[in-house]
């Protein structure tokens, strides 16, 4: 799996702090992975950058670091590239590529998902890495709210929010996986909830998801009420407060909650695998968030 961090390195280099965005990193390489049940072992960077600051790339690859020992994964090495006149000194950019291992009969996917099954969603930390192109949009250019501007709602400043690192969701699954009958995992990134768990769910099955069952952080709220941003285009970019979706047998739905509640994951169940209708799309978003 290779990943780059997007536009979230814009927020990262406007405060110059570099310490977290590894972690973004990380997490969406190694999230992606566990997604069909593979397990982290390794991952290799790169960072390019307009001036080698070697401070500056300590930071970067600190928060790497900080991601490998998150999930689990040995970090090898990679590689730092300076590019003069192709780069601005003070631009970065960052990507990696991550390995794990899965038994060839042990592969997660949509074949396994069953008419009955329960969608267990995991809460995200925030925006993660996607939607940040809108985010600074709404935030920064159309609002013209400052980074190092308190945001009372948010309880810190906007640029800390934004900053916030991604989750690390690979052990708590790969526990997971190991304790329970799981069909298959959605990691939500960008496409949103719908889009992204569109991906596993096998033809004639559709996955309803009730709105009901959470509310979405204060960042969203944020960027919905400052920017006028349609509930419709919010779940098509952004995750919405869920990262992570673990599709499990019904059997199993109690066990999988308490395994997520000693882990100390915000986790609730989110919805139901059915047999589609005809002409029924494979996921149906239902209901309206509470407070939002």
């Amino acid at each position: 799996k290779i990943f780059y961090v997007g536009t979230k390195l814009a927020v990262a280099q406007a405060m110059d702090k570099h310490d977290t965005i590894g972690i973004d990193l990380v997490a969406m390489c190694v999230d992606d992975l566990v997604v069909c049940g593979a397990e982290p072992l390794f991952l290799q960077d790169y960072i390019a950058v307009g001036k080698v600051v070697p401070e500056k790339v300590a930071e970067i690859v600190k928060g790497i670091a900080e991601g490998c020992v998150q999930a689990g994964a040995a970090l090898l090495g990679g590689e730092t590239a300076e590019h003069p006149g192709v780069m601005d000194p003070e631009e970065y950019d960052v990507s990696a590529t991550a390995v794990g291992v899965v038994e060839a009969d042990s592969i997660l996917g949509p074949d396994k998902v069953r008419d009955g099954d329960v969608l267990i969603a995991m809460a995200s930390s925030g925006l993660h890495s996607n939607g940040y192109s809108l985010a600074r949009y709404v935030l920064l250019e159309q609002a013209g709210l400052p980074l190092d501007g308190h945001i009372e709602e948010l309880g810190r400043t906007l640029g800390e929010e934004l900053l916030e690192p991604t989750r690390i969701y690979a052990k708590d699954c790969l526990a997971l996986t190991a304790e329970c009958n799981v069909s298959t995992f959605c990691h939500v990134t960008g496409g949103g909830l719908a889009g992204n768990l569109e991906r596993v769910i096998p033809e004639g099955l559709t996955a309803e998801v009730n709105r009901s069952t959470w509310t979405p952080g204060q960042i969203f709220k944020t960027i919905s009420s400052v920017g006028k941003v349609s509930l419709e285009e919010m779940e098509k970019t952004f995750n919405m407060g869920v990262g992570m979706i673990a599709v499990v047998s019904p059997e199993d739905r109690e066990r999988a909650m308490a395994m997520m509640a000693a882990r100390h994951v915000d986790a609730w169940e989110l919805g139901t695998i059915r047999a589609a209708g005809e002409g029924e799309a494979r996921v149906i978003m239902n209901g309206e968030h509470p407070n939002f």
